[in-house]
């Protein structure tokens, strides 16, 4: 004989609840109010071309790309301030490795992945085994690789600025897998950046290691007592964090033929703010793949809808700013409402 549950214990969420729910329905919400109001007053300057929408999906792909990896490693609870650095040191890696040291492409790159992959590991060894907090760990990595850049670059090529990266590889067809065009303006960055987003959505809702990232942000040590590996969920984290950082390095290295030491600067907070736009929480266990996706192109409409627009640029940090705001009150109301009802 079987009890009957009671219908309040049996009972489905309403849709409008679920939907609020959501962490990524303010994003996209907020995300079409911005596109409509820069399409009303930059249609006519080109907003609505198929340039202008090559654009700014190009420049969402960008920061899509880390802030990818970077919204799983905040889920888990860590943050990582160094991956704009990442960005920099490792596209010179791959400018130096052919253009001074005579490297073929492929080996460059393995040479950037390499360190990318050894650093991350470091990064999460201290985290996790040291009890470090994240937070000061990559801060001190974001100095310590952007002065190593601009150490490195000035004393071997005497200049912060590496150039003749195109010559240097002539004709490898390796090139065309970061710097090719999909159509017209559309740059192949932004499949790499559409397939890192299926891929990371599928690892985050649909595998046992997507569940683990959840768990160890919500908490790590009721995470550990249920056998959950925490420290290798970090440790892996951060190294994807650091690879996804030599793929952005290698698609603009490779698309401008040049490195800079400065490349990469501020990548580390857009790609948190396109979190937490896309309604993942700084404090861990919340959060979402295709959120951020919808933040990145946020700021890629808003950094080109400013163009259009003919207003002054120096007006995107103040923006994003306000955005990143209103993103947290946002976010936080849906959640104290979901939570009273």
């Amino acid at each position: 004989m079987t009890m009957a549950l009671p219908h309040s214990r049996t009972r489905e969420l309403p849709l409008g609840r679920r939907i609020v729910e959501r962490p990524e329905v303010g994003a996209a919400i907020g995300v079409i109010v911005l596109w409509v109001f820069f399409a009303i007053i930059g249609g006519s300057d080109g907003f609505l071309t198929t340039r202008g929408i090559a654009s700014y999906l190009n420049i969402a792909a960008q920061v899509g790309i880390v802030g990818t990896t970077v919204t799983l490693l905040l889920i888990a609870g860590e943050f990582d301030l160094s991956i704009g650095s990442m960005v920099g040191f490792s596209g010179m890696i791959i400018a130096l490795g052919t253009t001074q040291a005579g490297m073929p492409l492929w080996l460059a790159l393995l040479c950037a992945l390499a360190f990318a992959v050894l650093y991350g590991y470091a990064v999460g060894m201290l985290v996790v085994r040291w009890n470090i907090p994240s937070f000061i760990v990559t801060l001190a990595g974001l100095f310590l690789l952007r002065g190593a850049t601009i150490g490195f670059s000035r004393s071997i090529a005497q200049q912060p600025y590496i150039g003749g990266v195109k010559n240097a590889i002539g004709t490898d067809p390796l090139q065309y897998l970061f710097a090719g065009k999909l159509w017209e303006s559309l740059d192949v960055g932004f499949l790499w950046w559409i397939g890192l987003v299926i891929v990371g959505a599928i690892v985050l809702t649909k595998t046992k290691f997507g569940n683990w990232i959840f768990a160890v942000g919500g908490s790590p040590s009721a995470a550990r007592a249920s056998g959950i590996p925490v420290a290798r969920v970090k440790i892996i984290l951060f190294i994807a964090v650091s690879v996804s950082g030599v793929l952005l390095a290698a698609i603009q290295v490779l698309s401008l033929g040049s490195a800079d030491s400065f490349r990469g600067q501020g990548k580390e907070f857009e790609a948190a703010i396109t979190a937490v736009i896309g309604g993942t929480s700084l404090s861990g266990g919340t959060g979402s793949i295709i959120g951020t996706a919808i933040g990145a192109l946020t700021l890629g409409i808003v950094r080109q809808g400013l163009f259009f627009a003919g207003v002054d640029y120096d007006w995107y940090q103040a923006i994003l700013g306000l955005l990143l705001l209103l993103a947290v009150i946002i976010n936080q109301f849906a959640r104290r409402n979901v939570s009273k009802s």
